[in-house]
This record gives C-alpha cells, sequence and structure tokens, in this order.
C-alpha cells in the first residue's frame, strides 16, 4: 500500500506563489509559447493540485515522464495536451492511447512503435548522451522517409545539458548541432528552454519552452540570484525541549557533543519525511524566524536543533519549526545536504501532511 498522510510534519503548497512564478516564466519566454513540466507528482508538491491551478492561469500543456504518469494528469486535466518524455517504450502504447497523450520519441525504436499513429515529437541528443536520436538516428530517418509514415512531427526538442551555466561553451555547441540535425527532419516549431533557458532568452528557447523547477520555486541557475519566490514551507512540531545540565554527545553514533549549559529542541521531523540525513551537523532550522543549527544526526523521525541562543518564549513544546520555506531555502537545504532542489523536493515524503493554498 502507498504511504499516506500520518505525521504532525507538513508541506504547505502556496499554488499563488507558483502561479507567480509561472507568470514571470511565461513573460520571459514571449513570444515563445509557455507549458509546464508536470513529472514525479509535479515535482512531489501533488500533480493534481499544480495541474489544476496552471490550468486556472492559463498552461494547456504539460510534460509529465511517463504514460502512466499522463493517465493521472488526464485524469484532472481532460482537455490539455500531455507529451511523454520518455516516448513510446515497448508494452506502454494502449496505456499512451488511453490517455491520449504524444510521446517525445526518442530513438529510432520508438519511432517504428509509433509508426501509423499520428501527433509526436521528436527528441534529439545533442550533447547529453541521454535520451534523443542520435546523429546516425537522424541521418537514417532523413535517408528512410518512410519510416515517418503516419506520425505527425508537431515538434522537434533537445535538451541543454549546461542552461543552469548561461555562458558555458556546451551550451553554443549543442545549440549548432541541433540546428544543424533538425534540419534534416522534417519542418516543425522546435522546444529547447526548461527553466534556465526560459530565463536566458533568444535561442535557448525556442518555440516552445518546458519549465520545471522554476515553476515549484527552485534556482535553476548555479551562480546567480534566484528569480522564483518559495513555493513550498515544510515544517514539524517540537516534541521535546531538553536542558543540557551535563556534557553528552546528541544522537546516534554520538557526533556531536554538547556542554552545558545548553537547551535543545527535538523535532517531529526525519529522512522518513524526506528531510535528508546528510544534514545532520550541518542543516538549519528556523523558529519564529529565528535560525538554529541541526545537531546530532537526522534519524528516521526526528531531529535536534541547538536552541541555547534563543529565547524560550519562541522555544516550547509544539511550537513550528521551518525545515523549508522562506527563512530557510530550498536551495540552501540542498547545498547543505550536497545535492540540488530538485531532489530536495521530489524526496518529500508523502506521509507528510499537504496544505494548499490557492487552490
Amino acid at each position: 500500500m502507498p504511504l499516506r498522510s500520518t505525521r504532525s510534519a507538513t508541506l504547505q503548497i502556496d499554488l499563488d506563489a507558483l502561479a507567480r512564478n509561472y507568470a514571470r516564466l511565461r513573460a520571459a519566454a514571449a513570444p515563445a509559447e509557455c507549458t509546464a513540466v508536470v513529472k514525479a507528482d509535479a515535482y512531489g508538491l501533488g500533480v493534481a493540485p499544480v495541474a489544476r491551478r496552471l490550468l486556472r492561469e492559463g498552461c494547456t500543456r504539460f510534460f509529465v515522464a511517463t504514460a502512466a504518469e499522463a493517465g493521472e494528469l488526464r485524469a484532472v486535466a481532460p482537455g490539455v495536451d500531455i507529451y511523454v518524455l520518455e516516448g513510446a517504450r515497448a508494452g506502454e502504447l494502449d496505456t499512451l492511447a488511453a490517455a491520449r497523450a504524444t510521446p517525445v520519441l526518442c530513438s529510432l525504436e520508438q519511432v517504428e512503435h509509433w509508426a501509423g499513429r499520428g501527433r509526436a515529437l521528436l527528441q534529439i541528443d545533442t550533447g547529453m548522451a541521454r535520451l534523443g536520436l542520435s546523429s546516425r538516428e537522424v541521418d537514417e530517418l532523413a535517408r528512410r522517409p518512410e519510416l515517418l509514415a503516419g506520425i505527425e512531427v508537431e515538434l522537434v526538442v533537445t535538451h541543454l545539458a549546461c542552461a543552469d551555466e548561461p555562458d558555458h561553451p556546451l551550451n553554443c555547441e549543442q545549440l549548432e548541432a541541433f540546428d544543424r540535425l533538425r534540419r534534416k527532419l522534417p519542418a516543425a516549431r522546435v522546444s529547447i528552454g526548461n527553466s534556465a533557458g526560459t530565463m536566458n532568452g533568444g535561442a535557448q528557447r525556442g518555440d516552445l519552452v518546458r519549465p520545471g523547477i522554476g515553476l515549484y520555486g527552485g534556482n535553476p541557475f548555479t551562480e546567480r540570484p534566484n528569480p522564483f519566490e518559495p513555493v513550498v514551507t515544510l515544517s514539524a512540531p517540537i516534541v521535546q525541549i531538553r536542558d543540557i545540565d551535563t556534557a553528552q554527545t546528541v544522537g546516534y553514533g554520538a557526533t556531536f557533543g554538547v556542554a552545558p549549559p545548553a537547551r535543545l529542541a527535538i523535532v517531529a521531523l526525519g529522512y522518513a519525511d524526506g528531510y535528508p540525513r546528510a544534514l545532520g551537523n550541518r542543516g538549519v532550522v528556523a523558529i519564529a524566524g529565528h535560525r538554529a543549527p541541526v545537531v546530532g544526526r537526522v534519524s528516521m523521525d526526528l531531529l535536534c536543533c541547538d536552541v541555547t541562543a534563543l529565547s524560550p518564549d519562541v522555544v516550547r513544546v509544539g511550537a513550528s519549526v521551518e525545515a523549508l520555506g522562506p527563512n530557510v531555502l530550498l536551495d540552501d537545504v540542498a547545498a547543505a545536504a550536497g545535492t540540488i532542489g530538485y531532489e530536495i523536493l521530489t524526496g518529500l515524503s508523502p506521509r507528510l501532511q499537504r496544505e494548499y493554498r490557492g487552490e
């Protein structure tokens, strides 16, 4: 059985902020069309409420990863265009058809699977060695146009490996390769930009952009300020306060030593909730806007923070502790954990209570 909400820890999703982020992306994309990537359950935030809000904002095209995700989205968005990034995989053609989804064909094998089935996108690999037609496969399609019989190519797509670094030389190399290869295929509009590419503008956009992380408040750039608003707040209550009057260690492995006088707060949040274990002795939380360090190892259901410097008026059993949000930014949490904001968001557990603002 899938996990369900069983925790006092709460994930608040601000759909109004999501809408404002979409508006920023749409304005930056113009005159290109702005779609939305809602794969992985809308980056862990819930595809149904996210898609419904984006529909209200005028978004009518969505990208997901798999045929199964397309079916979930179709149930809440019957009138939209849904594109499946992993394409037409063997055994999933009927699922794609039932969801009325359009695959992003990534190989000659997928092109053959989809022959005669109507609309599709073609993806060209221009330098990631990930999904996409190789230059050899593009040449094969050019030599054998009958392979595309019965396939209406709606868009030709590529993906930049280093859009988060706008001046990286690979961006220009990939764009040049894409321009050269796509001209061998049937004439169609193109799609290039993710969140970073959308904000970079010009050649990195194409005719249709497909932002993801920026919608959800993450910074798509490695060395630029984040142009987007936070969307999620992860909070949990203090369940115990410990006044330290004897030198001792904290948590599993005794990785942190504390000397009196000191005060610790035990918080009902752990790695089973999606708060990374790597944040032990590295993370910070906020209580009433005041930051406090995470000390000792993060355990499955609990973490400990040092609240010695905070007023007892704000540190009490039941008080809410912000582990992620406007005072503890997503990308700062990710950096402290040695990862990226994408992984933090998609790792948030279904057992968290989810509350939506702006549904």
